[in-house]
């Protein structure tokens, strides 16, 4: 699979249930609107409620969409050895370290790592062992109870020229913003409300594709 992290969904079960919608649907549509990668987050669910969702959403979601899971690399191993296609684990700096999951989850999975600080890339520098960083949070955003400080888009561009991997904007990311983060440096943007909260998931990323694209 070549990775694609251009448009990449975050779930959100709760913005998605309060926009009436059941977050595999949520999924489907985005996918279907140009969503390039999707990472699973459940902060709240049993691991069995968790693994469920990653089984029905990775059976969803066609071949050339990553699907990843968020901090559970306990999940991520119980999926993929029951067949689902998940491609890798996405972690902040609270959960195992970097190289603790590389080792877990093994050479050909992806490894995420989430990045707010000079020093926290440094450490990705010093142990090459993820593939992309998420970079964030670009701007003051609900999703997150422990989102560190906005950035602003030069605080995520001068992050993004020193991370030696793909870095990808995450944080009240909004259509508008895509072309200002393009130009910063950045190989994708993660979005979370402005496709869960949607109430049209599916055109809801159309707009978000056409702006990543400079066609908005």
């Amino acid at each position: 699979m070549t990775l694609d992290l251009s448009l990449y969904l975050v779930t959100d079960a709760a913005s998605a249930a309060s926009a009436g919608h059941d977050v595999v649907d949520v999924v489907t549509a985005a996918v279907a609107g140009g969503v390039t990668a999707v990472q699973i987050r459940e902060k709240d669910a049993s691991a069995r409620a968790f693994l469920e969702t990653v089984e029905r959403i990775a059976a969803a979601t066609p071949p050339e969409v990553a699907v990843f899971v968020n901090d559970r690399v306990d999940v991520f191993l119980a999926a993929r050895d029951r067949g689902a296609r998940v491609a890798g684990v996405h972690v902040g700096q609270s959960d195992l370290p970097a190289g603790a999951v590389r080792a877990l989850v093994g050479a050909h999975a992806y490894v995420g790592l989430s990045a707010a600080t000079v020093a926290e890339l440094d450490v990705v520098r010093a142990a090459p062992v993820v593939d992309y960083v998420g970079i964030g949070a670009v701007h003051p955003t609900r999703t997150k109870a422990d989102a560190p400080p906005a950035l602003g888009i030069d605080g995520f561009a001068h992050l993004a020229e020193l991370s030696p991997v793909p870095a990808v904007a995450i944080g009240g990311i909004q259509s508008i913003d895509l072309a200002p983060l393009r130009a910063a440096g950045a190989a994708g943007a993660a979005v979370v409300s402005a496709i869960c909260a949607a109430s049209d998931p599916r055109e809801a990323a159309r707009t978000l594709r056409a702006a990543w694209e400079g066609r908005a």
